[in-house]
């Protein structure tokens, strides 16, 4: 029996974007037609290689700056939420562009909390593999302020549990807006250990 089990729920890729890098307090995106990538994520990406540096969502486990796997390669995030953010900051809408975002995707219910190990495959066959839940921080917040002056405090709150998930690259390929992509699920009950 296979581990990973294909579904019947389909997406559709809406956006694409890399962030070139962090030199300022704000997020900057560059929009793009197509998104290739390789098992160290995007090309010239602030986020891609095959390591990175611990950060705040591992403090408990390590040091910060400590080296560990790059599993954080993608910041993946829905539509549907993204429009849900942006109601709740009584914005027309949020350019995924503020949010760093590296894919957008239409379709999918409840984005945000697909489990971990998940597979998004893609036409071509790319194939990203879910680490986590994203959480909302404070590098969204300042882009939005900076765009829209007197939203951007409220973003974390807004954000909470639609801040799509972070991703690595487990087949390498080329993405493209408007292709499809389907959804894949680890075969296993819910964990109880914690219920």
């Amino acid at each position: 029996m296979p581990a990973l089990v294909p579904t019947d729920l389909t997406g559709t890729i809406t956006w694409l974007g890399r962030v070139p890098h962090r030199d300022a307090p704000e997020i900057e995106t560059v929009a793009l037609a197509e998104l290739a990538l390789t098992f160290a994520g995007a090309k010239d990406e602030v986020h891609a290689g095959l390591t990175r540096p611990s950060c705040s969502r591992v403090v408990a486990q390590y040091r910060k700056g400590t080296e560990i796997r790059n599993v954080r390669q993608l910041s993946v995030v829905s539509a549907e939420e993204l429009a849900t953010i942006a109601a709740k900051l009584d914005l027309d809408a949020i350019d995924p562009a503020w949010m760093g975002a590296s894919v957008v995707i239409s379709g999918l219910p409840d984005f945000s909390h697909l489990p971990p190990s998940s597979r998004l495959q893609f036409e071509g066959g790319c194939t990203i593999t879910v680490d986590m839940q994203n959480q909302p921080c404070q590098f969204p917040a300042k882009t939005i302020e900076q765009a829209r002056p007197g939203h951007g405090k409220g973003f974390k709150p807004a954000a909470e549990g639609l801040r799509g998930v972070t991703a690595w690259v487990e087949r390498e390929g080329l993405l493209k807006i408007g292709a499809k992509v389907r959804l894949h699920v680890p075969s296993q009950r819910h964990w109880t250990g914690m219920d």
